[in-house]
C-alpha cells in the first residue's frame, strides 16, 4: 500500500503531524531511518533475469 507513496503523503495518511515526526517514530520502533529501511528493501530485489 505505501510503497510508491512519498513520506510525505504516508505522514499525511497516518495523521501524523509532521514528516519529522512519523521519523522520529519510524527510527525509535526498528533503529533505522525510513529513507534507510527503504535502501534495505531496494537492494534485496533481484531483477527477473538474473532469477
Amino acid at each position: 500500500m505505501f510503497k510508491d507513496m512519498t513520506l510525505t503523503e504516508i505522514s499525511y495518511k497516518l495523521h501524523y503531524s509532521s514528516v519529522a515526526h512519523l521519523s522520529a517514530q519510524f527510527k525509535k520502533v526498528t533503529g533505522l531511518s525510513p529513507s534507510h529501511f527503504k535502501r534495505l528493501k531496494n537492494n534485496r530485489r533481484i531483477a527477473i533475469q538474473n532469477l
